[in-house]
């Protein structure tokens, strides 16, 4: 695995692959930036080896050049976290983005216009790619949040430098975090899955059962599993048509010898809004009218032992509707547990979009090992497909 490491930039010309993709408020104002924060350390490993940074990203889903979508936004912002100059170029390919590159001195950061305002990008163009090649020495993929694309600037780019392409440290550190659970993590390893749906975690636990001695399942789709085995889960979010697949999910893990671990009691609510009439049931003894909508006390309990136990931590998605203050104690909870067993010396992994957005909110970021920038680039990952981004460049 080829990684920047490998490479020395003096008077080289990186082209980079970052991901950019932050949101804007009404006034293109960055309101979070930590994917750019995220690409710091490869930048600077760059320009103090005596080398240019030519970066590329795209920004939101444009039809073709739309104003509110240009890079120019995020311009301001790239300089003040890098604390070095930025140029902007209002194009990705052509005269005046090839011009910018060839006078680029070293030490200097050139950002290209979003490569989405082409639609070649999102196609996997390889024309497209080729003039974006010109623009560099060496390629460098740093942008996790978009290695499970076939486009142009992550998968196709990668051919026309066939010696000179390497990982960045942010998309090296996903791969490594990554493999710390799938492949070398000490044991035991816990996977912790939340959501409110099984049918999208479905390739995932049929992947990583062999993987992991304990699973913890929580949020909605535990309704699907206390269903399937006789329970009543009143109002609560339930997917009928898959109860038969998680009583598949169950005999599996069984026979692979992998401990599941369910709620015991939830907390229900008599309507999905945060001022509702609540009580504390068993989760298999829900009363018409009532939805489960966070973990009980004692099922909290019972996490927290399992997660002290573990050496080796995934947490893909909440145990409740955490975004409501009165059902976000047991997304909570299990924070506390992770960042304690974190403490203790166990390696976590964070991903998937929701349990992202609960560690930012209540502030376990730096309490865990990693957390994953890219949220479907890390769901396939766990699924065990190998992403185009990553492949292009160890081919």
């Amino acid at each position: 695995m080829k990684t920047l490491d490998d490479f020395n930039f003096k008077d080289k010309k990186a082209l980079i692959r970052v991901d950019f993709n932050v949101p804007l408020d009404a006034q293109f104002n960055v309101t979070d930036d930590t994917r750019i924060a995220a690409a710091k350390p490869t930048i600077i490993k760059i320009l103090e080896d005596g080398g240019s940074c030519i970066l590329m990203s795209h920004l939101g889903r444009p039809k073709g050049v739309q104003e509110e979508l240009s890079l120019k936004h995020i311009q301001k912002n790239v300089e003040q976290i890098i604390g070095v100059e930025t140029i902007f170029v209002p194009d990705c390919v052509g005269d005046e983005a090839q011009k910018a590159s060839n006078n680029l001195e070293p030490g200097k950061i050139l950002l290209l216009e979003n490569l989405r305002f082409h639609k070649e990008e999102e196609a996997g163009d390889k024309e497209f790619a080729e003039k974006l090649s010109k623009l560099g020495d060496i390629y460098v993929n740093d942008a996790f949040g978009t290695a499970h694309r076939a486009h142009a600037s992550t998968a196709i780019i990668a051919q026309f430098f066939p010696e000179k392409k390497c990982f960045g440290y942010l998309l090296a550190q996903e791969i490594e975090s990554i493999n710390k659970v799938m492949e070398s993590g000490e044991k035991p390893v816990l996977a912790v899955l939340g959501g409110a749906k099984v049918s999208s975690k479905i390739t995932i636990i049929e992947n990583i059962l062999d993987k992991v001695d304990h699973l913890i399942i929580g949020g909605g789709m535990t309704f699907t599993f206390i269903k399937a085995q006789g329970g009543s889960v009143g109002d609560s979010i339930c997917e009928d048509d898959k109860m038969e697949l998680a009583l598949e999910i169950l005999k599996k893990a069984k026979e692979r010898n992998v401990k599941v671990h369910l709620p015991v009691d939830v907390v229900a609510a008599d309507a999905f809004k945060n001022d509702a009439n609540t009580q504390i049931v068993r989760v298999t003894n829900i009363p018409n009218g009532w939805q489960g909508l966070d973990a009980g006390p004692e099922t909290i309990k019972n996490f927290h032992e399992v997660v002290m136990q573990s050496k080796t931590i995934l947490w893909n998605g909440p145990l409740g509707v955490f975004e409501m203050e009165n059902f976000a104690n047991g997304t909570i909870e299990l924070g506390n547990s992770i960042a304690e067993a974190t403490k203790k010396g166990a390696f976590s992994l964070v991903g998937g979009g929701d349990s992202v957005a609960a560690v930012k909110q209540f502030g376990f970021e730096d309490k865990v090992s990693y957390v994953s920038t890219g949220g479907g680039a890390m769901l396939e990952s766990l699924e065990g497909k190998t992403l185009p981004g990553i492949a292009a460049i160890l081919e």
